[in-house]
């Protein structure tokens, strides 16, 4: 794997928060390639300044930030799944991989150890649950004007623990 440099050492989640309805046609373009093809679906990236390009230019249909151990761990317990939608065990990941549990795994993600390409027949893209009482702003607005949309930065944890 190539070295990265400090500005990219992070784990980025994306999540889709709001449809294709009156976006342009490069936003739409942009948001299938980071493979947010619906609402409230999530995708880990790195931070790299290929995909920051792309976040900026979808910067009004997604909200993203830097996820921790904890929550990716959750994340990768409730709602990862494997083709045939069945869900990602422990079980599984000691079966098949060389990862002693889901929580050691998530720590080599964030860590660059380890891809989800490195778990057989992941699913790259988590469906998330519409969030436990609602936005707490507006779906339209940026998150620094009281909205949900944007650049979180740790803030996107929270929002993760409430759709998860």
């Amino acid at each position: 794997m190539p070295k990265r440099k400090a500005s990219e050492n992070a784990r980025i989640v994306v999540i889709r928060l709001r449809s294709s309805i009156g976006l342009r046609q490069d936003v739409k373009e942009t948001l299938l390639t980071l493979n947010l093809s619906r609402v409230n679906h999530a995708v880990i990236i790195d931070k790299r300044a290929s995909y920051l390009g792309m976040l900026q230019k979808a910067k009004d249909a997604i909200t993203w930030g830097e996820v921790d151990a904890p929550t990716l761990t959750r994340l990768l317990q409730k709602r990862g799944r494997l083709e045939g939608d069945n869900p990602l065990t422990e079980d599984y990941m000691t079966r098949r991989t060389k990862y002693k549990s889901i929580e050691d795994f998530a720590s080599s993600i964030l860590t660059f150890k380890a891809e989800l390409a490195d778990v057989p027949k992941l699913k790259k893209v988590f469906r998330l649950h519409p969030p436990s009482k609602g936005f707490r702003g507006s779906i339209k607005l940026p998150y620094r004007q009281t909205g949900e949309l944007g650049y979180r930065g740790n803030e996107i944890n929270l929002l993760l623990k409430r759709m998860t």
